[in-house]
């Protein structure tokens, strides 16, 4: 998941609230284990009057920890094959440069019953938002257990049971989820809003991420395993940055990195870009043609062409110009099916919002953003000002998060008390997007990453109904990379949404084209 455009925008005006130190993180190592008395039980606290702690009672952050890791065997049977492999539910703690602990990190393992664990691959995942949880990849697409994610039919009320996932990744490598501070169970146990601020950043997130990785390798004896980095949506950001963070500062390396509907850069989405609308148009288009009949990329090439092409000259020469704004305007109207009317007054240039209203108004339907095929009502179609959620997201957040919830506690036997934050806003309204002038990109890493390691492949996929992050938006992105870069850099695009693997045949097509990642 993703930051919606509107806070994209705001993102340039937080640029110059300074960023807090890498330094703030200094290590991660398995919760220490508390002095004189045991932990209180899940939701109970020890201390005495005035909230000062009795002697030999637990201090605030053993009161706030996570439980202590579960692992249980588990087996899973699938068409044609039988996959038995343990799970791992629990957390790595991080502590600041003078020993104290600052956040819990829960992590979601599954690890393959196999002779050969030292050299089996294995793959950390991560979401996006920023405060989004790794639920959407876990029970989405890559997890052993999944949840239908179907934008159209499934409902708030919809039923959250997971059903085994014939589709897992788990058959060609070992998965490792990583919940960021503030999503899923992961908490700062530190006293202090300071505290918190220390992951709500742009660098330290990164920082305690690869901590995490190197962390976990450790912990579970894996340093020589071939490893993988995924991604989802702000996780474009997240994940070179993480490689980049892996290479340098932990001495591990990553053998291939996998984005899923990444934002590799704010700028396009900020301001008054013009970027934006060459970047949203061919999905702008590709959903009035699936409204039609079945839509692939190849369907869309006469677009993007025009996109790259006139499209730009036109928005270039600016609305002074009545003739090449007309040109473009009518142009939009005919490709996208939008009034002309409503296409001049606006010069052609839709933002999301608008063209989520706009294209099926007359019917009082509005688009989603993560999927512009989903549509639904629109709670007040006759008001002049957009006041409307998402119907491709909104819907699967409810059966999402008790869908997690259940894995966790009743297959995993994992349960930690508070909260499980599937998709936190909280996080994503105190984000420090950096300091400078230069919204937060992850295009100069990319770059670093695949100059710096000669055998690093990158897999990049997108769904073809994403307004959330459009692919061609990522395109324009990756053909600005030098020869040496291109040749290790795969780009896909499946029929879909943000969340592409929604869709049986994008989500076995996906698969297939990370596991030749993989196994190459």
């Amino acid at each position: 998941m993703v930051l919606s455009l509107p806070t994209l925008r705001r993102a340039g005006l937080v640029l110059a609230v300074a960023a807090f130190a890498l330094a703030g993180l200094a290590r991660a190592d398995d919760p220490p284990q508390p002095r004189g008395e045991g932990a209180a039980p899940a939701g109970q606290q020890k201390g005495g009057r005035g909230g000062t702690a009795a002697p030999g009672s637990p201090s605030a952050a053993e009161q706030h920890r996570l439980p202590g890791d579960s692992t249980t065997k588990q087996s899973l049977d699938l068409p044609g094959r039988t996959l038995n492999f343990t799970a791992t539910a629990g957390s790595i703690r991080v502590f600041d440069d003078k020993g104290e602990p600052l956040a819990d990190i829960a992590t979601t393992s599954y690890e393959l019953d196999s002779p050969d664990r030292a050299t089996r691959p294995v793959t950390f995942l991560f979401n996006g938002g920023p405060g989004a949880s790794s639920a959407w990849l876990q029970f989405g697409a890559v997890g052993p257990w999944r949840l239908p994610l179907d934008g159209e039919r499934l409902s708030p009320s919809a039923s959250p049971e997971v059903k085994p996932n014939a589709e897992t990744w788990l058959d060609f490598t070992d998965l490792v989820f990583i919940d960021p501070v503030g999503t899923g169970y992961s908490r700062v146990i530190a006293r202090g809003e300071d505290a918190r601020k220390r992951f709500y950043s742009v660098d330290s997130d990164v920082n305690s991420i690869a901590l995490v990785i190197r962390r976990w390798l450790e912990k579970h004896n894996r340093l020589t395993s071939p490893k993988y980095v995924a991604g989802e949506s702000y996780g474009g950001i997240r994940g070179p940055k993480v490689v980049r963070q892996l290479q340098l500062k932990h001495g591990v390396g990553v053998r291939g990195l996998i984005l899923v509907s990444p934002l590799l850069d704010f700028r396009e989405f900020t301001g008054t870009s013009l970027l934006q609308y060459v970047a949203t148009l061919p999905s702008y288009v590709a959903v009035a043609r699936e409204a039609k009949g079945p839509v692939t990329r190849a369907d869309l090439a006469d677009v993007e062409a025009y996109a790259r092409g006139e499209f730009l000259a036109d928005l270039v020469k600016g609305e002074a110009d009545k003739e090449a704004t007309n040109r473009l305007a009518d142009k939009v109207a005919g490709l996208t099916g939008i009034d002309q009317v409503v296409s001049r007054r606006l010069a052609g240039r839709f933002d999301v919002g608008e063209f989520r209203r706009e294209l099926d108004r007359k019917n009082g339907m509005v688009t989603g953003r993560y999927d512009a095929s989903v549509r639904g009502f629109d709670p007040y179609p006759d008001s002049s000002s957009s006041r409307f959620g998402d119907p491709s997201g909104d819907a699967l957040q409810a059966p999402l998060t008790s869908a997690a919830v259940d894995v966790l506690t009743r297959k995993l036997n994992w349960r930690p008390d508070g909260s499980y934050e599937v998709l936190n806003g909280a996080v994503e309204h105190n984000w420090d997007f950096g300091g400078g002038i230069n919204p937060p990109q992850s295009l100069s890493e990319l770059r670093q990453i695949l100059a710096t390691d000669a055998k690093l492949n990158v897999l990049v996929a997108h769904g073809l109904f994403d307004l959330a992050t459009p692919y061609f938006g990522t395109q324009r992105a990756l053909d600005q990379l030098p020869a040496f870069a291109t040749s290790r850099v795969k780009f896909v695009v499946y029929p879909g949404g943000h969340m592409f693997y929604s869709r049986d045949g994008s989500r076995q097509a996906f698969r297939g084209e990370v596991e030749a990642l993989i196994r190459e």
